[in-house]
């Protein structure tokens, strides 16, 4: 069997499942950005827009602009490929970057499947969602014209799935029935509790389960992911755990939301909020993943905020490593964490409240074992990678049989 992936940042959320289908033996091929890592048996193909998007394009337009530039580089590629005979028997993109707009005019007759990822809709999500960064007019306008390329290719879509149920009903209601719920997987054999852990700070001091020690991680530290509400909240859980350590893992560029309106980076803009810290507070910048799980598996508290908005592997990771997670009562989290059954959930907004609670869990963290392991079988019964794996591959031999 010919597979053909198309994402931006290969592998991006088949990082499982385009090496495995090359394991049993298929032709994988991925089209993605330059510069991107190679899964192991995949042959991977680049693809650059030719220009950037329009100077001053209509703003509402800007993201359909270069959602057409990439599906346009994309579809070259393709036609290249096609001349010299290639033919899939599926194909399986990302569109939030719009790659994956005009496969099927290069070959209409191959079933492909669309991963469901987020629908932008100006009600009931991430827009409006946190009053700090009041939207106007322009904003709930541009973000109907910022879906239009996730419409256009669910219409396009044979097969579609979704990573969680919230996300899928982003999506309008004529095509859920379109939209499986199919998580990317967590590999929880691998991503377990151990004991004997340790997570080395750069300063050379080593963290191991016998400390206090409080986690939040993000790719970037931002205030989609409540980076904002974490750091408000933070003097007072240092004033309440005098030995707790406070890891902080993430970049400082920005993932999604706005930068800051005067420069710089947000974890700049909330450090001269909330003034000093101590040496017990350590920004590492991102690390290794092997680094992060260590770093989850001796964590005491694990703290996840998030707008509704696409849901993060790491809470997944961390619950599956072990870890108690205090996470924000938001849709996307509360799909999963159940307040009090497999750990705790505390108003996105509410700063006392975090505080408080983080403190109170960090004080009874050895009682909360019975929380922790049912977090893990969470993770085993809904997440595991090899279930999310069978799944998908169900999903690719139904729409190779269906042509």
């Amino acid at each position: 069997m010919k597979v053909l992936f198309v994402h931006q940042n290969c592998p991006g959320q088949f990082k499982h499942l385009a090496p495995a289908l090359a394991a049993e033996g298929h032709d994988v091929f991925f089209i993605g950005q330059k510069d991107k890592f190679t899964p192991t048996g995949v042959k991977r193909l680049e693809y650059e827009p030719h220009r950037k998007v329009t100077d001053k394009v209509h703003p509402y337009l800007a993201a359909t602009e270069a959602a057409v530039l990439n599906a346009q580089a994309v579809a070259r590629v393709c036609f290249k490929m096609k001349a010299k005979g290639f033919q899939p028997d599926v194909m399986i993109g990302n569109p939030g970057w719009g790659e994956t707009l005009f496969l099927k005019d290069v070959w209409p007759e191959a079933p492909l499947i669309s991963l469901s990822e987020f629908y932008y809709n100006s009600q009931g999500s991430d827009v409006g969602f946190d009053p700090e960064f009041p939207i106007g007019p322009d904003s709930l306008l541009r973000t109907r014209t910022r879906s239009s390329q996730h419409l256009l290719a669910i219409e396009a879509a044979d097969y579609a799935y979704s990573p969680t149920h919230w996300q899928r009903s982003q999506f309008p209601e004529p095509y859920h029935d379109k939209i499986r719920v199919i998580h990317d997987g967590i590999d929880v054999d691998r991503i377990r509790p151990d004991p004997s852990a340790q997570f080395t700070l750069p300063d050379g001091r080593v963290l191991t389960r016998g400390d206090e020690v409080l986690t939040y991680v993000s790719r970037n530290l931002e205030p989609y992911r409540g980076f904002h509400s974490f750091m408000r909240a933070l003097p007072g859980i240092l004033q309440n755990r005098p030995n707790v350590q406070v890891v902080i893992v993430g970049g400082d560029d920005v993932s999604y939301g706005g930068k800051p309106k005067d420069g710089g980076s947000w974890r700049e803009v909330m450090l001269k909020e909330v003034g000093e810290l101590p040496d017990r507070v350590t920004f590492t910048g991102r690390i290794p993943y092997r680094d992060y799980l260590s770093l989850l598996q001796v964590s005491s508290v694990h703290m996840y905020l998030t707008y509704p908005f696409v849901l993060s592997w790491s809470m997944l990771e961390a619950m599956s490593a072990g870890a108690f997670v205090l996470g924000s009562a938001t849709a996307p989290v509360e799909e999963v964490i159940q307040e009090g059954a497999n750990g705790w959930l505390v108003d996105f907004f509410d700063i006392a409240a975090l505080s408080d609670r983080t403190s109170e869990a960090l004080e009874r963290h050895s009682e909360m074992d019975g929380l922790r392991a049912a977090a893990r079988e969470t993770v085993i019964a809904n997440y595991a990678l090899k279930e999310c794996l069978r799944r998908q591959r169900a999903l690719i031999d139904e729409a190779v049989a269906a042509t």
